[in-house]
């Protein structure tokens, strides 16, 4: 005998994204943060004479690509909630056009 949610369907509008989604997602946010130590790095040489920016993007640039690492790696939280069911109305033969009917007057 089965029980009565596994005969209700499951709602997937709050399922979380998939496995692929979550890994291009990732992978975008790790080539961004990767692509912004090269100009960086190029402004630092640009800006060599004033000492001080250069050695503000030098040290900017250190440490992008741990944080990037770390970012791409981070996978959002699994959720430890039941899945929300579906409720069942009945079906009644009480539809928008019925309530001008009354029980006198049958079509």
């Amino acid at each position: 005998m089965s029980s009565p949610n596994r005969e209700t369907p499951v709602l997937i509008t709050s399922a979380a994204p998939s496995y692929q989604d979550q890994l291009a997602a990732r992978r975008r946010r790790y080539a961004i943060m990767m692509s912004l130590r090269i100009p960086c790095i190029v402004l630092a040489v640009l800006f060599a004479k004033i000492w001080w920016l250069a050695l503000a993007l030098i040290l900017l640039s250190v440490p992008l690509p741990w944080m990037a690492v770390l970012i791409a790696n981070d996978r959002p939280p699994r959720k430890a909630e039941t899945p929300q069911r579906m409720q069942r109305q009945a079906l009644t033969s009480e539809g928008p056009d019925t309530k001008t009917r009354t029980s006198r007057n049958p079509r």
